[in-house]
């Protein structure tokens, strides 16, 4: 049984999954530990006092503390830290649950608001051997592994062009997109990128941008409005069809070719079929993930250093604004 600590009671430490059902697969650290009867959580950090007695009571944790600098004063021993608070404190959490000594590191993206304090974090956590996964859920989710796989076995044929869509900022939700993008495509480059939009964060803006894989696919990412409503989207044009992953990756679209019957020696495509996604599955795949890397030195799917290249690339993209 491994001991967890969750730092941070809000909506993705446990809080999303506080309002469904119990036969509901979690999306939440929580939910997942709770679930897979191999963790246990232990402890919870959270300075807002009726936050954390709420989240405690839910998730039946027995020790709470008003920050991680209170824990470092005690004695206990966890083997894996989850790090769910604000991004603005992931530097200073990071570095105190690096000295607390686990065996690893579950943290919410992006590690921290800058790529030089990433870049050092990041690199502290290899010197100390302390396993560092980042949640970049959809690296979990088998429907992109397989895509990957399709991909690169060329069942779909040749990729074409790809047509992204989010919204919430380039950091917190666009990073989504470049690294799944990275995962299943290789290096991306940028060409061009347009104008910022705040439509939600003053520091983190969304941003429309033309990118291009290696070998000359071309990418163009949508920038919504998060008032608007949610948004993660990506279309894939094929050479065999056209495949659309929606909500995020709860669904899936897929059109084949056909044959036209009405204009002889044309091909079409046909209606779309739509299918359930794994994506819910993701977070359950995520804590196995990090049992089997810590008991089994399993690789983790989205790593310190996946994250890091991910937010480089962002910085890239924010540099060029100011450029173009």
């Amino acid at each position: 049984m491994l001991n967890v600590l969750i730092v941070g009671c809000g909506n993705i430490a446990g809080r999303f999954d506080m309002n469904r059902l119990p036969t509901d697969l979690p999306l939440t650290h929580a939910g997942a530990y709770h679930r897979d009867r191999r963790f246990q959580i232990t402890a919870c950090v959270e300075p807002n006092e009726a936050l954390r007695y709420e989240f405690m009571k839910f998730w039946s944790i027995p020790i709470g503390f008003r920050s991680i600098d209170e824990v470092l004063n005690g004695k206990h021993q966890f083997d894996v830290i989850s790090i769910c608070s604000p991004t603005h404190c992931h530097a200073h959490d990071l570095e105190m649950a690096i000295s607390l000594n686990p065996k690893l590191i579950f943290c919410e993206k992006p590690i921290t608001l800058y790529c030089a304090e990433t870049e050092r974090l990041v690199g502290l956590c290899q010197q100390l051997n302390i396993y560092l996964a980042v949640n970049y859920t959809r690296r979990w989710d088998q429907d992109v592994t397989q895509l990957q796989t399709k991909i690169q076995n060329d069942q779909w044929g040749k990729l074409r062009s790809v047509i992204g869509y989010y919204n919430k900022g380039l950091l917190n939700n666009g990073s989504h997109l470049l690294d799944l993008l990275n995962f299943l495509l290789g290096k991306i480059n940028i060409i061009k990128v347009g104008k910022p939009i705040y439509d939600f964060f003053d520091h983190d803006p969304t941003v429309p941008m033309w990118l291009e894989t290696e070998d000359g696919c071309p990418i163009h990412l949508v920038a919504g409005h998060a008032q608007d409503y949610a948004l993660f989207e990506i279309q894939f044009i094929f050479a065999k069809g056209l495949l659309v992953m929606e909500d995020g990756g709860m669904f899936w679209r897929n059109r084949q070719v056909i044959d036209s019957e009405t204009f002889k020696g044309y091909r079409t495509l046909t209606d779309s079929t739509k299918n359930a996604g794994h994506y819910p599955h993701a977070m359950l795949q995520a804590i196995d993930n990090i049992y089997r890397a810590i008991t089994g030195n399993e690789c983790l799917s989205s790593t310190g250093e996946t994250a890091l290249t991910s937010q480089l690339f962002c910085e890239q993209i924010k540099q060029s604004i100011s450029i173009s």
